[in-house]
């Protein structure tokens, strides 16, 4: 005789068969039955209730990209799939292994009128890697495994299911609730190409890598390391990159490009004859809108996943197309020690003028308070296995320009797909679930918390040791700066009044400080950083229009 759970009860044994530990999301009329199986059923899955969708879809992004696993996050029809979608488009696009679960309204029902009926397959072809609509009950595993599959071969992305209320509670042959346990593809460049590919790695006398975030993906920062030193040869990455090589490595030249590069790294761009892409897309961002390097001015090779990356923006002599992490360790082998100049002397004297014109800034007493003096603060106080979440505004350039990742991997997030405002609050929580042992930060504007504050209350609820950091200018600090760059300082739109942030916070049940002076920014975040409870820091600072961030239009 046959064995029959739910499909609900189907959903939640596959998800603790696959090593789902954490499921980020919010209640609703349709996702009854699963939460009744995931309250039933004996399985190792924390649920962490949040206070959107939106949010629980940034938490899984987080998780994944910190945990280097599948990030889950789940919510009801309608309006929770409307709202659940941003997270999606943004992991997707960052490659971010990122399983939505939406429960749908019943298959009897369509057509129907029925609340809360809209097309979830159709909403988000755009955005995820692989989704689809459950119609019944049966496929209910088979689309599980399928999801998974899809998360994790290849290149990751974003995996949506919709999961209908009859075929949550409908009928499944638990003979059929089975995981997939082959071992995730991810597949390695040919070997043939190899030889080539190392050849011209070794003529080249100023080599530069610059590294995205498939570098970190792949965990082939130990590989580039190899195949830096064995070279040598500089390397620079993209905000997603950052992390790649630890830099304070004397062939770490930091973020390139438009947000976050400075003069000096992007003249280390330009000095090279030799432009190695690994795990980037070369995009607008990174390059400055293709004009460091210039298409066709430098010798470029890449190294992607993906066979549409290399050659879609710069003409390529040689591409491997495969994991970067399997390309880099058989370019290390391949590799003797090469005859390319030692490019030390010139990253170290980059360097040390970044640093130079850095603190000159953050030093300064200037009020309202410079942003360079919290990053400052922040570089000095936090440990090396700190991770820090930076929303796309005002916090983007500057830490990632000037906070010092010293470990290989990833202890820096920006959400740089799309760079949605509000991100940071909520994908703290997701790093702080996806590295326990270590002090997460977050650092946002006041425009961004205002987008996210209700999830002061899952950070309290939770007892989440995060420090929370506001830079507070009382306007989208980003836009205005472009409006006086680029449009006669015409600001429109822009400018908002004054929260007390701090107040905010004490009202969740949060510690807080306020900051105004100079002087206050390194003894309060000092504070706040030792504490073992969440706290926030409100910090008065000059808006991005009149300061001097390290963004290249702004100062051109």
């Amino acid at each position: 005789m046959m064995n029959r759970l739910s499909g609900a009860e189907a959903v939640v044994r596959m998800l603790d068969g696959y090593g789902v530990r954490h499921v980020f999301g919010l209640c609703g009329d349709t996702s009854l039955p699963l939460y009744d199986a995931l309250v039933r059923l004996d399985h190792g899955i924390d649920h962490i209730l949040t206070r959107d969708e939106r949010h629980a879809a940034y938490m899984a992004d987080a998780y994944a990209r910190f945990s280097g696993r599948v990030g889950v996050c789940e919510g009801p029809s309608g309006g929770g799939a409307t709202y659940i979608l941003p997270g999606l488009a943004e992991a997707n696009e960052s490659s971010s292994p990122v399983l939505a679960l939406n429960s749908d309204i019943s298959v009897s029902g369509r057509g129907r009128y029925v609340l809360t009926e809209l097309d979830q397959a159709a909403l988000f072809r755009p955005v995820t890697k692989w989704n689809a609509v459950v119609d019944a009950p049966a496929r209910l595993p088979a689309a599980v495994r399928r999801a998974f599959r899809e998360l994790t071969t290849g290149r990751p992305g974003a995996v949506h299911l919709g999961l209908p209320y009859d075929v949550l509670a409908g009928p499944v042959d638990e003979a059929e609730v089975r995981i997939d346990a082959t071992a995730p593809h991810r597949p390695a460049p040919a070997a043939a190409d190899i030889a080539p590919f190392v050849e011209r790695l070794r003529k080249a006398r100023r080599p530069l890598a610059i590294c995205g975030g498939g570098v970190i993906i792949a965990g082939a920062e130990a590989a580039l390391l190899r195949v830096a030193e064995a070279l040598p040869m500089a390397v620079a990455t993209t905000i997603s990159g950052k992390g790649s090589l630890p830099e304070d490595h004397p062939l770490a030249v930091g973020v390139v490009g438009s947000n976050g590069g400075t003069p000096e790294t992007r003249a280390l761009v330009d000095a090279a004859d030799l432009i190695l892409f690994v795990g980037c897309r070369a995009g607008s961002v990174t390059t400055e809108r293709w004009r460091h390097p210039v298409p066709g001015s430098v010798a470029v090779l890449h190294i992607d996943i993906d066979p549409a990356v290399p050659g879609t923006n710069y003409p390529t002599e040689a591409a491997l197309v495969g994991d970067a992490r399997a390309a880099l360790e058989a370019i290390a082998a391949a590799l003797e020690t090469a005859s390319a100049d030692d490019p030390r002397p010139a990253v170290a004297s980059a360097k040390a003028a970044k640093r130079a014109a850095f603190l000159a800034l953050a030093e300064a007493d200037e009020m309202p308070i410079r942003p360079e003096r919290v990053v400052d603060a922040l570089d000095r106080l936090l440990d090396d296995d700190a991770v820090l979440v930076a929303d796309p505004g005002t916090p983007c350039p500057y830490l990632s320009a000037f906070w010092r990742t010293r470990r290989p991997g990833r202890r820096f997030l920006s959400n740089r797909a799309h760079g949605a405002l509000g991100y940071a609050l909520p994908a703290v929580v997701g790093a702080a679930t996806a590295c326990p042992g270590a002090k997460p930060v977050a650092v946002m504007g006041d425009g961004s918390f205002a987008m996210a504050c209700g999830e002061l209350e899952t950070i309290h609820r939770l007892r989440l040791p995060v420090t929370l950091v506001v830079i507070s200018n009382a306007t989208f600090g980003w836009i205005k700066a472009g409006q006086r760059s680029g449009f006669g300082a015409r600001y429109f739109g822009v400018d908002f009044g004054r929260t007390d942030h701090a107040a905010v916070a004490r009202a969740f049940g949060l510690e807080a400080f306020t900051v105004e002076r100079p002087d206050e920014v390194l003894p309060t975040l000092r504070r706040a950083l030792a504490m073992a409870e969440p706290v926030l820091v409100d910090i008065l600072c000059q808006p991005l229009h009149e300061a001097k961030a390290p963004v290249s239009e702004w100062v051109a």
